[in-house]
């Protein structure tokens, strides 16, 4: 493959030749949507040309749109405007049902989690900026200072210096937490169940949106519930008036949302939605689960406010833990509990008693070294480009008229083949030849998404992810109802 370098003679401006280059590069799939161009130090070096000559042309491929500049991290080929459309928006449930999914969920998770397949099927975005090195260092500065302390059982409901650091977290967003509020808990799932047992009892109906996170629907079932689905726009989170409606028709007891970023879609609520969304639960006197694990993996400019932050009548509990940003195994999450504080506490004495003090030590040093939010930084960045990346080659790949979404944080991306491709069928395709996906029906508590499914972007990118897509696509014509 051969590009063309500059030269001094041709009656071009050199930026305009180093504006072809960059521009042959991506044709020819050398350089790809969301990979970072060499700096302007390294170009201007590279094609002995100067730097401000370098600069004009990165200027003016941003203007047309071509690149982007990334504050402190340079700039960036953007992504090819992708003739595709947005999932489509689902209708409101008409009334909330009886959940019936653990059997299909448990035979998708004892496939997706098999070895030596292409993990597309596991949502863990740490897999795509790993920390084990660091939390190794800081295990080991850990059991150097503590020694057999640091294997006992912890506090019931929290190491300390953790939950002084989380506070200090949420202030930052102007909401203040008094200690005994925050309950830390074995992953965010726990935190959910605690948080739906002190708001619920079974029979009632809960409010989850749709196409939810899977988790939550089996959670609903295993505790008895009923669930009412609100469609979820792919650009911007609940529909407010589908919403409106569902608490005006029906007797609903806990609205669980993900208020800043979703999962399987990857939509993100901005904060004017995320305040209306508040005001009319509350109105209603409902209380709002948020589910905010994906918070702080956000694309945008800025981190969408917790739902916490607008509630007047303290009907909000929210839910996050470390698994989606530093450690899934170390299964470290929380809940504001608030004035459900005292029931928080009760439930998670009696489900689990404690979580490994070790694990919260670790953290808890982590994020004191500066390493935690450091690290998170180059996640949000590689998830970003990883993003980039594969919805390109799925734009390549998949059949003409299927529906991608444009994930605005997080780590999955959402498909829809259309009516005629049956995606239970393709799972099990794709999982003969070592490719691991998340077919739609699990992220239902009805019989929707037959034709969709989940791919995960937070893996360690290379052209065995790049092989694994143009394979799906290559099985969809087999995946055929």
């Amino acid at each position: 493959m051969n590009l063309k370098t500059v030269n001094n003679k041709p009656p071009e401006f050199l930026y305009q030749q180093v504006i072809q280059l960059i521009k042959d590069m991506s044709e020819q799939h050398v350089l790809l949507p969301g990979e970072k161009l060499p700096s302007l130090r390294k170009m201007a070096t590279n094609l002995n040309i100067s730097i401000p000559t370098v600069k004009q042309a990165y200027q003016t491929l941003e203007d047309q749109g071509l690149i982007e500049a990334r504050e402190k991290s340079g700039y960036f080929l953007k992504a090819v405007a992708i003739a595709r459309s947005l999932p489509k928006r689902v209708k409101l449930s008409r009334e909330p049902v009886i959940v019936n999914k653990q059997a299909l969920i448990e035979q998708v998770y004892s496939a997706i989690h098999q070895v030596n397949v292409v993990p597309f099927g596991i949502a863990n975005p740490v897999a795509a900026a790993p920390t084990d090195k660091a939390l190794a260092r800081n295990m080991r500065r850990v059991m150097t200072i503590a020694g057999n302390s640091a294997i006992n059982y912890g506090p019931m409901d929290g190491f300390v210096p953790l939950k002084k650091q989380l506070i200090h977290y949420y202030l930052g967003f102007g909401i203040g937490i008094n200690i005994d509020e925050l309950v830390i808990t074995n992953g965010a799932q726990e935190a959910l169940a605690i948080a739906l047992k002190c708001v619920t009892k079974p029979g009632d109906a809960v409010a989850i949106e749709t196409p939810c996170y899977h988790g939550i629907i089996e959670l609903i079932e295993s505790l008895g519930l009923k669930a009412l689905e609100i469609p979820l726009c792919p650009d911007n989170g609940i529909w407010l008036n589908d919403l409106e409606q569902a608490l005006n028709d029906h007797d609903i007891k806990a609205c669980l949302f993900s208020t800043a970023i979703s999962n399987p879609v990857g939509s993100f609520m901005n904060d004017k939605n995320r305040k209306q969304m508040v005001e009319l639960i509350e109105s209603h006197n409902v209380v709002l689960i948020e589910d905010d694990v994906y918070g702080d993996l956000y694309f945008t400019p800025q981190r969408g406010t917790p739902a916490q932050t607008y509630s007047k009548k303290g009907l909000v509990i929210s839910c996050s833990s470390f698994s989606k940003t530093a450690a899934p195994s170390y299964r470290v999450g929380w809940l504001i509990a608030g004035k459900y504080a005292q029931q928080a506490r009760r439930y998670k004495r009696a489900l689990s008693c404690s979580t490994s003090l070790i694990n919260q030590w670790t953290l808890s040093e982590f994020i004191a070294s500066g390493e935690y939010d450091r690290n998170l930084k180059v996640l949000r960045q590689r998830l970003r480009t990883n993003k980039d990346r594969m919805r390109f080659c799925l734009q390549q790949a998949m059949p003409k008229n299927t529906r991608i979404s444009d994930p605005q944080g997080g780590c999955v991306i959402w498909l829809d083949l259309g009516g005629e491709y049956d995606s239970q069928k393709l799972f099990l395709l794709a999982l003969e030849v070592g490719i691991s996906i998340t077919p739609g029906l699990i992220f239902s508590a009805t019989s929707k998404y037959k034709s969709c499914f989940r791919l995960s972007y937070g893996v360690q990118w290379s052209e065995q992810m790049e092989r694994a897509i143009i394979t799906l696509g290559e099985l969809t014509l087999l995946a055929k109802k």
